[in-house]
């Protein structure tokens, strides 16, 4: 059985662009893959400066992707800094990692462009992506658009290390999500945490509400055919209903060809709204069960833990003895 292996940051509330581009994967790839999911601790410490944010976003991530379908019982879901074998990994890879491949990693150039610090952890950020990777030997690692640079560096890494030194790591491949899209955000840019413009499928119910009605739209009559592909309200309720789905057609139909009365974009929205607390309101209920039994998210990190940790120490310990240092 293929494995599969992917990570998500705790550096804030996950949102719809979290979902679309990657937990709706995870979720139903599960049902037919061994699957590991962790949570990018290590990760956050190259942005997040306070511990207090750090311990409190880590477990909230690990809730959200419970209550949205991870099932402990098909998917070992961890603490990435409950695996400190990927951090000895880490070095391991950077001494066969070429500075022109480190150069080349986007999220370094991205996060200084958007003011974060220039940091080592941020630039070796990729390489300690690639012993995430690579620590539980997966096959196949689903990723959003913008990550597929993260597992071409793992490939490169992995064949640079199994030539110098013999095989010890499987070359992984990756996933992309089904539609391969980019979730614009409520700005009608990339749906993402560093451009403030996120929707948070489980905030109260009146400021989701609110937050769906402040998605960018243009200035077209109500009357007036509307092209669904440009606004960013019809791309949301696409990527979260599903293309096929029979109210994504309704919708796209009735932005071509508005109905008696007109069409408009608050239309479109409050359709986006219900959408949302019909897909996510078993979720939201299975949020707040978690949120108040601490002590079984507590269990099941830790037995996730155990079994990628024994996992890891046997990748890293055939690493350490290929290179000279059993």
């Amino acid at each position: 059985m293929p494995r599969i292996l992917s990570g998500i940051q705790p550096s804030g509330q996950l949102h719809l662009g979290n979902f679309c581009g990657a937990v709706a994967q995870w979720v139903e790839l599960q049902k037919a893959q061994e699957s590991f999911i962790f949570v990018a601790s290590y990760h956050a410490l190259t942005t997040v400066r306070s511990a207090d944010e750090l311990r409190g976003s880590v477990r909230q991530i690990a809730i959200d992707l419970l209550a949205l379908g991870i099932d402990p019982q098909r998917t070992c879901l961890y603490r990435q800094q409950d695996v400190p074998e990927v951090t000895e990994l880490l070095w391991l890879l950077a001494c066969v990692c070429p500075m022109s491949l480190a150069d080349k990693g986007v999220s370094f150039k991205d996060k200084v462009a958007k003011g974060f610090d220039a940091n080592l952890g941020l630039y070796t950020y990729p390489v300690l992506m690639a012993a995430d990777i690579l620590a539980p030997q997966a096959d196949i690692v689903p990723v959003g658009k913008d990550q597929i640079q993260h597992v071409e560096i793992a490939r490169d890494l992995a064949t640079k290390f199994n030539h110098q030194y013999g095989e010890v790591f499987k070359i992984p491949a990756y996933r992309l999500a089904e539609s391969g899209e980019l979730l614009p955000g409520v700005d009608g840019q990339k749906m993402s945490k560093s451009y403030g413009n996120t929707i948070d499928p489980f905030q109260e119910e009146k400021l989701l509400r609110k937050r769906i009605m402040s998605i960018k739209s243009d200035s077209t009559a109500v009357d007036a055919a509307k092209d669904p592909e440009s606004d960013p309200t019809f791309c949301i309720f696409r990527a979260v209903a599903g293309r096929n789905d029979p109210r994504t057609v309704e919708l796209e139909r009735k932005y071509l060809a508005p109905p008696a009365g007109g069409f408009g974009y608050g239309h479109a929205k409050q359709a986006l709204f219900e959408l949302l607390l019909d897909r996510f309101g078993e979720a939201r209920r299975r949020r707040a069960e978690l949120q108040a039994d601490p002590a079984e998210v507590d269990r099941i990190l830790a037995a996730s833990a155990g079994r990628a940790r024994a996992i890891a120490r046997d990748t890293v310990e055939r690493a350490r003895a290929a290179c000279g240092l059993a």
